[in-house]
């Protein structure tokens, strides 16, 4: 039976949100965040980014040691030759989705009559061939601005993708101009006619963005196809944003015409939920809104006379789902006292105190003394106070991190 699958584009997609940025080692975080909580795949990010490329590589490696395992990690580029030829000279990456626009008046507009619908079909062909010949895998198809291009030329798109090696068409709702209606028949109709995987990608501009992505992914799934679900942790992304990974899974699961299908992987774990949510927003500094779905402070409250009898009686009268199920629930302590906090000037003793209270113990004074100075550099890194996963993360993998906190600014060609 076909399934439905989550590729979270957060450290891709995400980040090219005006005005909010990762540091490298948090986007790390969150791939650490979304191994553990058994999404299918994170975008992680631009392999052809000279910026990009130790983070990269070092996020390649840790899955190859298991640590971020079974993940997959994909990378992002345009569908043309030169970015695919950087990205693998670069990098170690192994997949990647390319992406090129297909609407006419995307055609139209960024080309400036430079490209025709036949233009776009050679060049999604040739760079699918191009990635294929050079050991890529699992290809993903990018059609931007899907929601707008006409049906049978996106049904002739996505036949030339799967004939080139694609493994699955992302349906971009680039402007969230869909509803859930057209998007569930639009797939359908792709699906069926091409029998290719569909991935949905939605933004959020009319407010639809979930409802969307599980219309079109419901599509792809009644057409005879898997389905794959892009996300944003809390919803980040472009404009008004992209489809929120806790609400997306909700939806699937809880939702009255889907509760009993059973369409979601199954190694989603929804106990994660409050864990990435909270990191998220404290990397993005973005509070979370007190009515957001599952870890707004409103989700579980409640005050009216009516809902707290009710809700107090038995928690299915006003609660859709339990808190427990999202890792809510246990107490959350917060130092009154003295706290003593690492940063780019601690010192020994300090820093051993903070991490005796982790529970990390290390061999011998030099290795706490280069633990403590990549402590330092990560500070000056995330420009923020480390997290505890952040400081467990440093000191078990002090090689990796070191990696991901060295950007080097390609040298003057001059």
């Amino acid at each position: 039976m076909p399934k439905i699958y989550i590729i979270d584009v957060t450290n891709r997609d995400g980040v090219q949100t005006p005005r909010i940025c990762l540091a490298k080692l948090q986007k790390t975080m969150i791939n650490m965040f979304l191994n553990e909580m058994g999404i299918y795949q994170s975008e992680l990010g631009f392999p052809f980014t000279n910026h990009e490329v130790n983070y990269i590589n070092a996020n390649l490696e840790l899955a190859e040691m298991g640590a971020l395992q079974p993940i997959v990690l994909s990378g992002w580029c345009r569908a043309v030759i030169s970015d695919i030829e950087k990205s693998i000279t670069l990098t170690r990456i192994k997949h990647l989705s390319l992406s090129i626009s297909v609407s006419d008046i995307m055609i139209k507009g960024k080309f400036e009559g430079r490209k025709n619908r036949q233009d776009i079909l050679h060049m999604a062909a040739e760079s699918l061939d191009y990635a294929r010949d050079h050991g890529l895998t699992k290809l993903g198809m990018n059609a931007e601005d899907a929601s707008r291009a006409d049906i049978n030329y996106l049904i002739e798109f996505a036949g030339v993708a799967k004939e080139h090696g694609a493994e699955r068409l992302r349906y971009c709702d680039t402007l969230g101009y869909d509803d859930p209606f057209t998007i569930y028949e639009r797939i359908k109709k792709v699906a069926q006619a091409v029998k290719i995987d569909i991935e949905t990608h939605c933004h959020n501009d009319l407010g639809m963005a979930v409802a969307c992505s599980v219309g079109g992914a419901l599509g792809a799934v009644d057409a005879g196809v898997n389905a794959y679900i892009n996300t944003c942790v809390n919803g980040v992304g472009e404009r008004a944003g992209n489809a929120d990974l806790v609400s997306t899974i909700l939806a699937v699961r809880k939702a009255s015409g889907l509760d009993h299908r059973n369409l979601l992987d199954e190694r989603v774990d929804l106990s994660k939920a409050w864990q990435i949510g909270k990191y998220a927003a404290y990397a993005f500094d973005l509070p979370i809104s007190i009515n957001q779905v599952a870890i707004g402070d409103n989700a579980f409250t409640h005050e009216s006379g009516i809902h707290a009898d009710g809700v107090l009686k038995d928690a299915h009268n006003y609660e859709l789902y339990d808190f427990r199920e999202l890792g809510r629930g246990n107490p959350e302590i917060v130092e009154t006292g003295r706290k003593i906090t690492t940063g780019e000037y601690s010192g020994i003793r300090g820093f051993r105190n903070v991490y005796n209270k982790l529970e990390v113990e290390f061999k011998d004074e030099q290795e706490a003394t280069e633990i403590l100075e990549l402590v330092r550099y990560a500070n000056i890194h995330t420009q923020k106070a480390l997290t505890d996963s952040e400081l467990r993360f440093i000191a078990q993998y002090p090689a990796i991190a070191r990696k991901i906190l060295t950007v080097s600014p390609p040298s003057d060609s001059k």
